[in-house]
């Protein structure tokens, strides 16, 4: 009747369909059952083009990937009359109201669809019911890393899709093109890897609840840079270790300078260490990079000893010479290294030397020397001191430990001999 007319127009709650979905006829069917429902599954085949990897994070083992993600499958609900044979392309705004595949990521921690400056996503539907679903999305997801060969490590991540609701009775997930599927951006660089291969696989996942589900792989293995580590790690722990060999050439009672060298050499690596360690996660083995750090902490560490030993064993033959020498007015005597090391003059033989424990300093024999008015060419120490820059090195050679003679060979080459034996291994 009239009536029933005017009111439905008056009802402001019904909202006529738009012209696209009376063209689809999206009223007409129920879009919450897949297409073929109760029959054979239906496929959907995928391709994927990465477009950037954002970043690779080893303290918390994921990866973040911005990639383009179709779908391609038939739904013969939605094909509808052409004459020239066009698709239809919609925005996200079809998307809720007719079936669309319910593909996720597997071992996802967080993801999103792009939404500036409207939301990512196309839809385009063909006249004879095929339909192209594309998104563009940023994911992170877990990438199970192994550091056992850390910084001379190669990672193999995966990136995993499956569909979430239906298994292999009611969904065939396939690559669309087979291995030509997958494309990359060719400008994608990292800081810290190169990016070997990028390849496509697939495969089956069993859930004891839902049975079996078809599962694709987006494989990628990084073989990360070991330039920055060398410069960072390596090689200050190189020049730590042959600065520690320093002191077996220094003499061996210059005792502040023999110890000083080697404390600041094992907290320097202490240091270096502890800054590797950090930027790291925790994990429970050995990685390449703590094999060498601590190798080249025990150089530096049993230079410090070998000094210890070295000093030890001085004291104790010093004790037996004076022994031996005896007491002469009570005042044990002294040779001219002991008197070098007291007063910091170079004594030639030992007439030259005081009996006193401690000889006067060089400045005031030196004055002592002047105010006798002895012409300098005529007095002996004048030709000690012209002779003193040719006899230093001959005496500190003459007066150093065996044990710091043997160091001087042994420390360097068992640590050149691990340096091949290292690279040799993890390279």
């Amino acid at each position: 009747s009239k009536r029933e007319i005017k009111m439905r127009k008056l009802d402001s709650t019904k909202v006529r369909p738009l012209k696209s979905e009376q063209l689809l006829h999206i009223e007409d069917h129920d879009f919450a059952l897949r297409p073929g429902f109760g029959g054979s599954p239906i496929p959907v085949g995928i391709d994927v083009q990465v477009e950037s990897i954002d970043s690779i994070s080893e303290v918390d083992m994921d990866f973040t990937m911005t990639l383009y993600l179709r779908h391609y499958w038939k739904d013969e609900r939605l094909s509808f009359r052409s004459n020239k044979n066009k698709s239809m392309t919609f925005d996200g705004r079809l998307i809720k109201k007719i079936w669309v595949p319910d593909v996720f990521f597997v071992h996802s921690k967080r993801s999103f669809i792009h939404d500036t400056t409207v939301e990512n996503i196309m839809l385009r539907v063909y006249p004879d019911g095929n339909v192209l679903f594309s998104l563009r999305i940023t994911v992170s997801a877990m990438c199970f890393m192994d550091f056992s060969r850390f910084p001379l490590d190669t990672q193999n991540c995966s990136l995993e899709l499956e569909s979430y609701a239906y298994n292999e009775d009611d969904l065939m997930l396939y690559w669309k093109h087979g291995n030509k599927s997958l494309s990359t951006d060719e400008h994608i660089s990292l800081s810290q890897f190169f990016i070997e291969e990028f390849s496509a696989s697939s495969g089956l996942a069993f859930y004891s609840s839902t049975g079996w589900y078809n599962r694709l792989f987006i494989n990628f293995a990084l073989r990360r840079h070991i330039f920055f580590f060398v410069l960072q790690s390596y090689f200050p722990a190189m020049l730590m270790v042959m600065l520690s060999w320093v002191s077996f050439w220094i003499d061996r009672r210059a005792v502040p300078a023999r110890v000083s060298l080697g404390i600041t050499t094992v907290l320097t690596m202490s240091t270096i260490m502890t800054g590797v360690s950090a930027s790291m996660p925790q994990v429970s083995y050995i990685k390449a990079v703590d094999v060498y750090l601590w190798i080249s902490f025990l150089f530096v560490f049993l230079s410090v000893i070998e000094y210890a030993a070295v000093n030890y064993l001085t004291t104790i033959e010093e004790r037996k010479q004076l022994k031996k020498r005896g007491k002469a007015s009570g005042m044990y005597s002294m040779d001219a290294v002991q008197a070098m090391a007291f007063d910091g003059c170079f004594h030639d033989t030992d007439e030259d030397m005081d009996l006193s424990p401690f000889p006067e300093p060089c400045e005031e024999n030196e004055t002592r020397a002047s105010q006798t008015n002895i012409s300098n060419a005529d007095t002996p120490r004048l030709k000690r001191k012209r002779s003193l820059k040719g006899n230093v090195g001959r005496i500190i050679l003459r007066n150093n430990h065996v044990i710091d003679t043997y160091s001087r060979i042994i420390f360097p080459s068992v640590y050149i001999v691990f340096n091949f034996f290292y690279w040799g291994l993890y390279i």
